[in-house]
């Protein structure tokens, strides 16, 4: 693994991290990570000032090498404090699931709007273009990708669900520093994070939006927390102005009917086909997808420190509460009646939305309340594990090719293989940043970057959010 920790005897100045999101599950993991390299990076952090956060930060109040901003992302003057004078910004603030899913037009407003707030921050700097925006998205962005479909890459075409907040929040949010003209910033699209908490999750509805046949290329916390590396020096500069997916590699590329199976396991609860009905859960319309190049970012960052995900599920086991020893002692049937509660415990949940024959929420996660009848249970379900070979659907373009050789005729090649055009006589070779003027193949206009367009999947004018 590539030393960390930079051991030569020349003098160098700390880095400065300016870290957003802080309090969240994946920002506690960057700042305690960042507390262990305080030889070399100093920390700024933004936390919104109340009781909650004043519990969470307390181990790092007045600790020197660390600074707390308190303050709010959708305030622009708190953003420009954090950033002042740093050479990084992380940026993980913003809203995610299980609130984004119960307040979707939040969600949109504080993820793009924090966003915008931290580029504009980041312009007003003596030298914005030597500043690292490190913007942690998301495979929400993707949209849906079901077997036999279930491989993607950086590249594929965006399709994030107009009526999904936070996947379409995600995606603008990108969008917004994709297309800022800055000329030092990397999205980094993250998938579900393995971690103790997701346990807590379980008892939210949103659990069963997930379908059973769909898959996940999972990443644990502490790999996700090992992204810091972004700052070290040894980072070279090609990896920037560029879209990259986090993954944790072969072990976790999962069904999430295998996701569920090994989850309840390391809990010593009986199997998924005892606790649910596999008719509680949604069919379609979720995002999941197995990434056929996250081994590029770990050759490039090496964050994965090796644990595989079996025997990470084992360490999630070891680390809940001690009542967890008591799950081996309470019946299936309790906890299926349970779940049964959770599956239709509120508007968000696919129970309740066939009480209430919610026609939009059926359609979207079922297709019909015809085809969700028609559903088999568990014995007529297929499980089997779907191809671990990756195909590609084209994306239009060479991707073998250096991207520091793009020029205006990859451009026309990508729009075409789209179904548009590109609108602009000529660009300067290899640059991916400066916006060019495009055409859907409805005629729609619209002005994007060179790597929003041809690396990073976007097309079109900016997603927008509708209600559900």
């Amino acid at each position: 693994m590539k030393n960390m920790v930079n051991s030569s005897n020349k003098q160098f100045s700390k880095r400065r991290i300016a870290l957003t999101g802080a309090t969240g599950t994946m920002g506690m993991e960057m700042l305690r990570q960042l507390s262990d390299r305080l030889d070399h990076f100093t920390v700024r952090l933004l936390a919104r000032s109340s009781k909650k956060n004043s519990k969470l930060l307390a181990p790092w109040i007045g600790k020197e090498g660390i600074e707390i901003v308190w303050g709010d992302l959708m305030n622009p003057d708190d953003v420009c404090r954090l950033v002042k004078g740093a050479d990084f910004v992380l940026h993980l603030g913003g809203m995610v699931s299980p609130a984004a899913d119960y307040y979707p037009e939040k969600t949109f407003k504080v993820n793009t709007g924090g966003m915008r707030n931290v580029v504009d921050a980041v312009r007003k700097e003596p030298n914005p273009n030597k500043v690292g925006i490190v913007y942690i998205g998301s495979v929400a962005q993707y949209g849906s990708y079901m077997p036999p479909h279930h491989w993607g890459r950086c590249g594929d075409l965006l399709q994030p669900p107009p009526s999904d907040g936070y996947a379409v929040s995600k995606t603008a949010a990108e969008r917004i520093l994709s297309d800022s003209g800055l000329k030092k910033w990397v999205s980094l699209r993250m998938s579900g994070i393995l971690h103790k908490g997701l346990i807590d999750k379980a008892t939210d509805p949103i659990t069963f939006h997930v379908p059973i046949k769909g898959v996940l290329e999972w990443v644990n916390l502490e790999d996700a927390g090992r992204l810091i590396n972004v700052c070290e020096e040894w980072v070279p500069d090609s990896f920037w102005c560029n879209f990259y997916n986090v993954g944790g590699g072969d072990s976790y590329r999962l069904t999430n009917y295998e996701f569920e199976a090994m989850l309840m396991k390391a809990l010593h609860c009986p199997p998924p086909e005892k606790v649910f009905d596999v008719r509680w859960f949604a069919t379609q319309n979720f995002h999941g997808m197995w990434y056929a190049d996250s081994d590029k970012l770990n050759d490039i960052l090496h964050f994965r420190g090796g644990i595989t995900a079996a025997n990470y599920f084992n360490r999630i086991a070891d680390s809940v509460p001690w009542y967890f020893s008591l799950t081996p002692l309470v019946p299936a049937l309790v906890m299926k009646t349970f779940m049964h509660w959770v599956a239709g415990r509120n508007s968000l949940a696919p129970l309740y939305w066939r009480k209430h024959n919610i026609k939009d929420r059926i359609e979207t996660h079922f297709g019909s309340l015809e085809a969700w009848n028609a559903l088999p249970g568990w014995e007529c379900t297929d499980l089997s594990r779907p191809s671990d070979t990756p195909h590609l659907m084209p994306v239009g373009y060479d991707d073998a090719k250096p991207t520091e050789e793009f020029d205006i005729e990859d451009m026309r090649k990508v729009a075409e293989w789209r179904g548009g055009k590109c609108l602009s006589d000529n660009m300067t070779r290899g640059d991916l940043t400066t916006p060019l003027k495009w055409a859907t193949a409805l005629g729609e206009t619209f002005t994007a970057s060179p790597a929003s367009v041809v690396l990073g999947g976007h097309w079109g004018r900016e997603v927008v959010l509708t209600s559900k």
